[in-house]
């Protein structure tokens, strides 16, 4: 009996041994495939997220170079400070750099997307849109281009146009004011006359008088006399209590007044007719 006892004992712990064996296995199993499952679908989040993240990049890229465009403004036939000019540049710098950035990140995005394991249709749609903005921005930007190039060379012509008439108005500036020197000049000898006074040995002395005649010829001393302006000068002192003009001059032209100290002053009261006849005029004294 205890033999059979212990045959019974015995079955029963190989065959509890057995399913305890068997159940174990089952669950091993199933977890191995759980565990395959949640690396596939964390791979395909990783995978996705790093296609969002993609997109992501390149959105924030349009939006900041829209950004950029916004801040290159043209004013027709305006001129740009020279910190308004480097604004231009540094935008038009990041513009530049942003849209190959964005092109760099589209042709990745298009790789990711052939070795991926989605079948994205949309997602491929969405990268189509993208690379469509891109291009876009990119038509624009030249147009931009164009428009600053086009007003650098209007600004260029206008620059030198202006350089142009200002050297222009110096060249005039000057030509008038050598022509006023010229007229002042002109007008000064017009209005220029020479006076002398002495004693009759003076006189001769200078050739001023010779045998009676007053500036018979040219060879009197023309140093002798004092140069007067006939618009200012009109009373010439004589410090003599004798006076005789030897020049011919009008009448009623002039006067000779005596001063406190009783010597002669002549008073010109009608330059234009005084002067009329000779721009020279000698006056003999005593």
């Amino acid at each position: 009996m205890k033999k059979v006892l212990l045959f019974i004992a015995s079955a029963v712990i190989v065959c509890s041994c057995n399913f305890m064996e068997n159940k174990m296995g089952g669950s091993s199993e199933a977890q191995r495939e759980r565990d395959s499952l949640q690396r596939v679908i964390d791979e395909k989040d990783m995978e996705l997220n790093d296609i969002m993240g993609s997109i992501n990049e390149v959105q924030e890229g349009i939006r900041r170079i829209n950004e950029a465009q916004g801040r290159v403004t043209i004013a027709d036939g305006s001129r740009e400070s020279a910190s308004s000019k480097e604004i231009i540049r540094e935008n038009m710098e990041f513009i530049q750099e942003a849209m190959q950035q964005n092109r760099e990140v589209i042709a990745q995005l298009k790789e990711k997307l052939r070795n991926s394991t989605f079948n994205a249709d949309k997602l491929q749609k969405t990268i189509e849109n993208l690379q469509q903005q891109v291009e876009d921005q990119a038509q624009r930007i030249q147009e931009l281009e164009a428009a600053l190039a086009e007003k650098d060379e209007q600004l260029a012509q206008q620059t030198e146009a202006i350089a142009s008439l200002n050297q222009d108005v110096i060249s005039l500036t000057e030509d008038n004011k050598s022509k006023a020197k010229q007229v002042e000049a002109q007008d000064k000898e017009l209005n220029s006359a020479w006076f002398v006074f002495g004693t009759k040995s003076e006189l001769k002395e200078q050739k001023i008088l010779d045998s009676g005649d007053v500036l018979k010829n040219g060879n009197f001393n023309k140093d002798y006399f004092t140069k007067i302006d006939i618009r200012y000068d009109k009373e010439i002192k004589l410090y003599s209590k004798s006076a005789k003009l030897l020049t011919t001059h009008p009448a009623g032209s002039y006067n000779l007044v005596k001063d406190k100290q009783d010597q002669y002053e002549l008073h010109i009261t009608n330059p234009a007719q005084f002067w009329s006849v000779s721009k020279y005029l000698v006056v003999q004294v005593r």
